[in-house]
């Protein structure tokens, strides 16, 4: 994940790099993106099995819980499926209740991911990243109405 935000933070312009939510703070308040590095925060807590179920998606989950902030999962699809996008007969799933995905074996989110969502009590929208102007449309609370797909994942039961 280090990894990772490195490579971000090389490709964003006007941002900085930090291991703690205090210091993210502080660059948001200088109207910089702080780019978190969040192995410091995840050894700390130590929250998290060493595990394929556990990938960037739940530790999303985690932070933005931290934060109290709105959880949004980028993937290269539109969102959660019946199954794999490109099989026959594959339908899209625009809402979908987190126990509901629990019993998917796989999907475009880590397995993980939805116990997070109900223990934190969140729901979490997973969005197509090959389209920034969809991220940013549901980053956005000033617009309610989204002309394209995405699914929520409802945690908060």
């Amino acid at each position: 994940m280090n990894i990772l935000s490195q490579l971000v933070f090389d490709k964003t312009p006007n941002s900085e790099l930090c291991h703690t939510l205090q210091d993210a703070e502080k660059i948001n308040n200088k109207k910089k993106i702080p780019i978190l590095l969040t192995s410091k925060i995840l050894n700390e807590n130590n929250i998290f099995e060493y595990s394929w179920n556990v990938t960037s998606d739940s530790i999303a989950a985690y932070i933005s819980h931290l934060l109290n902030a709105k959880l949004l999962i980028v993937t290269n699809v539109n969102g959660i499926y019946t199954r794999e996008p490109q099989e026959k007969d594959s339908e899209f799933i625009s809402t979908i209740d987190a126990k509901k995905l629990l019993t998917f074996k796989e999907s475009s989110v880590d397995l993980m991911l939805p116990s997070l969502l109900l223990k934190f009590g969140t729901n979490c929208y997973v969005v197509n990243g090959m389209y920034p102007e969809r991220v940013l449309s549901l980053i956005d609370d000033n617009i309610d109405n989204y002309n394209f797909d995405y699914t929520k994942i409802v945690g908060d039961l």
